[in-house]
């Protein structure tokens, strides 16, 4: 137990009170507590919503959430979760449907190239595809398949992972609720490595068409780094869900195109995240992320919470 913290907390649905377990495991999380917290929360009634992400924040932070007057950036995330409406958010959430809009704003050529589409796995004809591929949802994350050879692939499994994947709606693992009406689909594209067989992630953060900060994850799939930088490209020692142990990644010399991009797309929302690559100077979209990690994620040290949350500038809702 030492390597696992454990936190309780109970919430009744239908007349039925459920026991939580949010297990934080530092090497792998708890699936049977991840299945039940997708149950509850996909099985709850709208009104019940607020309670429920109190207690989801509760039991991931350790901290009260403030609805009523947000603060920092975690808490600016779950009113953005409950009251902002736009209806932008769930097509540009949309890995596939966000295509047609990046190209109009900033060009098809910092688009990934595209191999096919699909609505369900066994419609995949894996012989017109090239030997390195990705597949992958256009909803949500966790379920995506590096192809690095293609005969080296285990179509029985990778059908499993995708079809199951496929089942659950993104919107209900942490009450990201602008996933709930993307229709899932199936996705290959072109494999992306740099020369030293990583893919460094660049994940801009970004406020009503400006930058503040951005970091480069490393080795997501081996031992995954979190550096973050400020917009002048100075390493911060910030911390946010990950360590930053290790040597801080040298920044590619159009850093500051990144920048310029990720702004062009990211105006006219109070926040969105904008995920690029960057493979030997050459410049990917990734994706669009309206709510960074649920907002449930550590962010250290706390005035960096605090200054991140001032920068998002909440709409008004009449929902609210």
């Amino acid at each position: 137990m030492s390597m696992m913290r454990k936190v309780i907390y109970s919430c009744r649905f239908g007349g039925v009170k459920y026991l939580v377990y949010k297990v934080f495991d530092r090497i792998n999380g708890s699936k049977n507590a991840g299945e039940l917290r997708y149950k509850i929360i996909s099985g709850a009634d709208e009104s019940q919503y607020p309670k429920l992400l109190e207690k989801l924040y509760g039991a991931s932070t350790g901290e009260r959430l403030h609805l009523d007057a947000p603060i920092t950036y975690n808490e600016k995330v779950q009113w953005i979760k409950l009251y902002d409406k736009n209806p932008l958010y769930t097509m540009l959430s949309d890995k596939y449907r966000v295509c047609d809009w990046v190209a109009k704003q900033i060009g098809e050529e910092y688009l990934i190239p595209l191999y096919g589409v699909w609505d369900q796995f066994d419609d995949i004809d894996f012989s017109k595809l090239p030997q390195q591929f990705v597949l992958k949802l256009n909803t949500g994350s966790g379920a995506n398949v590096i192809v690095k050879d293609k005969a080296e692939l285990d179509v029985d499994s990778t059908r499993e992972k995708i079809t199951n994947a496929m089942k659950k709606n993104f919107a209900y693992y942490w009450m990201e609720l602008h996933y709930k009406d993307i229709a899932p689909k199936i996705i290959a594209e072109k494999y992306l490595c740099q020369s030293n067989n990583d893919l460094y992630d660049y994940k801009f953060m970004c406020f009503n068409g400006e930058v503040k900060y951005f970091w480069v994850d490393t080795g997501r799939f081996i031992q995954h780094r979190r550096y973050i930088f400020d917009v002048e490209g100075n390493f911060t020692n910030y911390r946010w869900g990950y360590s930053n142990a290790g040597n801080v990644p040298q920044l590619p010399s159009n850093f500051k195109e990144m920048i310029r991009l990720a702004a062009r797309l990211s105006e006219g929302f109070c926040h969105v995240r904008v995920d690029l690559y960057n493979v030997e100077g050459k410049i990917y979209f990734g994706e669009m992320t309206f709510t960074t990690e649920g907002g449930l994620n550590y962010i250290k040290p706390k005035q960096f919470n605090v200054e991140l949350g001032s920068y998002i500038k909440l709409p008004v809702d009449s929902t609210k």
